[in-house]
């Protein structure tokens, strides 16, 4: 009878092990993912910010927008604050830019204006999609990270809480302005 109690504890340690083994490689996981998101987040910010250097550069605006759009891309790219506001201040210039009035039909005879608009549009969606599957995966590590058994046998080790990244990334017009093309619901 006490061999068999034996055999059984020994079991279940050695399930329990396996089980914590499972837990930590699945908190580890996490932590990779959210670095790779973290990248890709990151290069769709510079495609978006590269898009609208391209955009204020290209003559197709106004100067004092083009100067405003120059400006906010600059931020984005080499300021020394917090990044999320730069590039929500980067937002808000596209957003200008785009929100003018007629700003679609003085450009349509223009050659290369639609493609120079598609790509900015395109590179805004693509930081919408990556912000977006960033901050998920944020929320499944953390959610992971505050589990009892992860607080109680540290199973996070020393790595950092990832953070959220908040930003205003929306191209969408507001308080009643028309709708800037194909990102508009």
């Amino acid at each position: 009878m006490t061999w068999t109690i034996i055999v059984l504890v020994v079991l279940a340690m050695v399930l329990w092990g396996f089980y914590v083994s499972w837990r930590a490689s699945r908190l580890d996981r996490l932590h990779n993912r959210v670095e790779a998101a973290r990248t890709a987040l990151d290069l769709a910010l510079v495609r978006r910010s590269s898009a609208a250097a391209e955009l204020a550069s290209s003559g197709l605006l106004d100067p004092a927008t083009s100067l405003l759009l120059a400006s906010a891309v600059h931020e984005a790219r080499d300021g020394d604050g917090p990044r999320d506001l730069a590039e929500s201040d980067l937002t808000r210039a596209l957003r200008a830019a785009f929100g003018q009035p007629g700003f679609r039909t003085s450009l349509s005879g223009i050659d290369g204006a639609d493609e120079l608009i598609a790509d900015v549009e395109t590179a805004s969606h693509q930081v919408f999609l990556a912000r977006k599957f960033y901050n998920d995966l944020v929320g499944a590590t953390r959610d992971a990270r505050g589990r009892p058994l992860a607080r109680t046998l540290r199973l996070a080790g020393r790595a950092k809480a990832p953070e959220f990244f908040e930003m205003d990334d929306s191209l969408l017009a507001v308080a009643g302005e028309p709708s800037l093309g194909p990102l508009a619901s």
